[in-house]
C-alpha cells in the first residue's frame, strides 16, 4: 500500500514542507503547490501525492509517478535533473526515517493524535497477535471504537482493511488516518516483525506499551527501550512498561469467564494496559458485569 491518502485531513504546500524540514525546492516559485497525500511506490499514487522516491528506488518510477497523478517528488539533491525532467516540483533530500515518519504524520494530519494508541510488544509474535485480538475487544467492550494494526487482521471499527505486511513508515500513517476518519478512539498495533518493518512507528506517539511476558523490573525497562528503537514510536519517559499487575489479576479473579491459563492471562493485561491508561477500576467492573463475564 504504503501510501496516506484516504482520509487526508490536511493538505500542505511544497514550500511548508520545504521550510519545516530542511529541504530544498526546486523550482523555488512552486512553493504554494499543494499536496494532499504521500506515497513510495507508483501504484500507490493518487492525484495530488507527494511521491517519494526510495534511496534504493529506480529513478525511471518517477515518471510513472508522475503519468499517475503526483504533483511533486521527494528524491535525493544527486537527481535533482532527473527529477526535473519528471516535470515537477521536487523537493530534494535524503530524508532519515524520523523526519520521513514526522512528515507522513505531518500531512495526514496527526491521526494518532486523535486517539489513545496501545502497542503490544513481546517475544512471541503470535502471541503479541493474540494479545492484541484480546486488548481490542476489551477495549471495544469498553464502549470505545476501536481500530486495529496487526498481520493477524488490521481493521478499523468493523471494517477489514486489506494490506500486505510487514508495514512501513507511510502504511502506518495511512491505516491511523483511516482508523481516526472512521471515529475510532483507541488503536491497538502489534509490535512484531511479521506486522511492522523496523522504523515503522517513526512519528507515531504511543500511550501504553505492554506485554503479556513475565518481565522484571530491569528486563521491563530493557525491553520498553528495545522495541522503542526498533520501531521509532515515541512514548512519555515517565511511562514503564505494562504488564499483568496483581491489580489485573485480581480483577481476573473475580470474573466467571472459563479458559486457559492464557486466556485469562491476555484478559488480564488487557486490564492491566486499560488501568494504564485511566480507565476506572469501576468502569472496568462494570463492562466486566455487563459483559457476563463478572461474577
Amino acid at each position: 500500500m504504503s501510501v496516506v491518502s484516504e482520509a487526508i485531513s490536511r493538505r500542505v504546500t511544497l514550500g511548508y514542507i520545504a521550510s519545516h524540514y530542511g529541504f530544498d525546492l526546486e523550482p523555488r516559485f512552486a512553493d504554494g503547490v499543494t499536496v494532499t497525500s504521500i506515497a513510495d511506490t507508483p501504484d500507490s499514487v493518487r492525484p495530488g501525492a507527494l511521491y517519494v522516491l526510495k534511496a534504493d528506488g529506480d529513478p525511471s518510477l518517477l515518471s510513472v509517478a508522475v503519468a499517475r497523478g503526483a504533483y511533486a517528488v521527494l528524491v535525493p539533491p544527486s537527481l535533482s535533473s532527473l527529477a526535473q525532467a519528471a516535470g515537477v516540483p521536487a523537493l530534494l533530500a535524503t530524508p532519515d526515517p524520523g523526519t520521513m515518519g514526522a512528515l507522513a504524520s505531518d500531512i495526514a494530519g496527526t491521526p494518532a493524535n486523535t486517539m489513545a494508541v496501545f502497542v503490544v510488544c513481546g517475544d512471541d509474535d503470535e502471541e503479541i497477535q493474540a494479545d492484541v485480538v484480546r486488548l481490542a475487544d476489551f477495549l471495544h467492550m469498553l464502549g470505545n471504537p476501536v481500530g486495529i494494526v496487526s498481520r493477524a487482521g488490521s481493521s478499523s471499527l468493523e471494517r477489514e482493511l486489506q494490506m500486505t505486511y510487514p508495514l512501513g513508515i507511510l502504511d502506518v500513517q495511512h491505516t491511523l488516518s483511516v482508523c481516526s476518519e472512521d471515529g475510532a478512539a483507541a488503536m491497538v498495533i502489534s509490535a512484531d516483525s511479521e506486522t511492522l518493518r523496523p522504523g515503522a512507528l517513526e512519528g507515531v506517539s504511543v500511550d501504553v506499551l505492554g506485554s503479556i511476558d513475565n518481565l522484571d523490573k530491569a528486563e521491563s525497562s530493557d525491553m520498553l527501550e528495545s522495541v522503542k528503537q526498533r520501531y521509532g514510536f515515541s512514548i512519555d519517559e515517565r511511562k514503564h512498561l505494562v504488564t499483568c499487575s496483581d491489580e489485573s489479576s485480581w480483577l481476573v479473579g473475580q470474573t466467571a469467564a472459563s479458559g486457559s491459563l492464557q486466556g485469562q492471562r491476555r484478559l488480564s493485561l488487557a486490564i492491566a494496559m486499560a488501568l494504564d491508561a485511566g480507565v476506572r477500576r469501576s468502569n472496568i467492573r462494570n463492562a466486566l458485569r455487563v459483559s457476563k463475564e463478572l461474577r
